[in-house]
């Protein structure tokens, strides 16, 4: 049996957003897939050819929830910043990844920022992977929706699961895992074990933390294979531990998040932005002035 609602974009225009029916809800096993498209629908602008939600947190939270509704959702969420663009411009294959995750939300201020230049939607805010994840468990604490925490180094999931039931009452965090670093193939013996355990722990929603790229792409990869509803969090468990210090609130609101962490980590991410941040500008400004072909294509 399959249902399927048809799937339709509307363009309003160059550089505006259209208002996109997402297909969000995929479950079944690959003997007998059962697929069921949800019509929702939010504005996504294209920046520099990924495809980013115009949403706000709470809007954010809902088509996550709607999603997590399923048995087997097979999807993931992806916190986008000025980093995960850049590199996404330049490899069509990371590209495809953010292209094929269910929502991309707008991580950092100048994707706020962005929606105006090119006339997207004007965002009240930007939304904040870390941030993200603690209105999910807010929601989820209500709603009695089970967590998974996966990625971090050794003991960091389970410290940040201790934190977050003390913060939110009654939250069910159904596991906590730390995967060995490194990279691994995707039908390691040992990984499909970690994704039936996680599988099996009944949880809706799955929180990675294993920094990008290398959590966007395990998402992509394992979409298939893992029920809940994937979230991408990078530093997020090493924030929320106490384990990495966030920016101020003026530095964030400022957009220089990136600079106070450029601080806090230099050795590690210098190059990011050395090669990030410039890049990004030059390739905004060239879809502003129509001259991006792959941001007009938005593929």
């Amino acid at each position: 049996m399959k249902i399927q609602a048809k799937s339709k974009r509307v363009d309003y225009g160059r550089n505006v957003p259209g208002i996109e029916i997402v297909p969000l809800l995929h479950f079944g096993s690959a003997q007998k897939p059962v697929i069921l498209f949800v019509e929702m629908s939010h504005a996504v602008l294209s920046i520099i050819g990924t495809r980013i939600a115009s949403v706000t947190y709470d809007e954010a939270v809902a088509i996550i929830f709607v999603a997590a509704r399923a048995p087997a959702a097979h999807a993931y969420v992806c916190a986008v910043s000025v980093h995960g663009l850049a590199m996404a411009r330049k490899d069509p294959a990371f590209r495809q990844v953010l292209n094929g995750s269910i929502l991309n939300v707008p991580d950092g201020k100048p994707l706020v920022w962005s929606h105006r230049l090119l006339g997207g939607r004007r965002l009240p805010d930007r939304v904040y992977g870390p941030t993200l994840m603690l209105r999910l468990c807010e929601a989820a604490a209500k709603e009695k929706v089970p967590i998974y925490l996966y990625g971090a180094a050794s003991g960091v999931p389970e410290q940040l699961r201790d934190s977050l039931i003390t913060r939110f009452p009654g939250l069910i965090v159904a596991g906590a895992f730390s995967p060995p670093y490194g990279d691994r193939k995707p039908d390691d013996p040992a990984l499909l074990k970690e994704i039936d355990a996680i599988n099996a722990s009944g949880a809706r929603l799955l929180f990675v933390g294993l920094g990008a790229p290398r959590q966007e792409i395990f998402m992509h990869a394992q979409a298939g294979r893992i029920n809940p509803v994937q979230i991408g969090v990078g530093a997020a468990f090493d924030f929320h531990t106490g384990r990495l210090s966030q920016a101020p609130r003026w530095i964030q609101s400022a957009g220089l998040e990136w600079f106070y962490r450029l601080c806090a980590e230099p050795r590690r991410l210098w190059r990011r932005y050395l090669f990030s941040i410039p890049y990004f500008l030059i390739h905004l400004f060239l879809q502003k002035l129509g001259l991006d072909s792959v941001s007009e294509a938005g593929t």
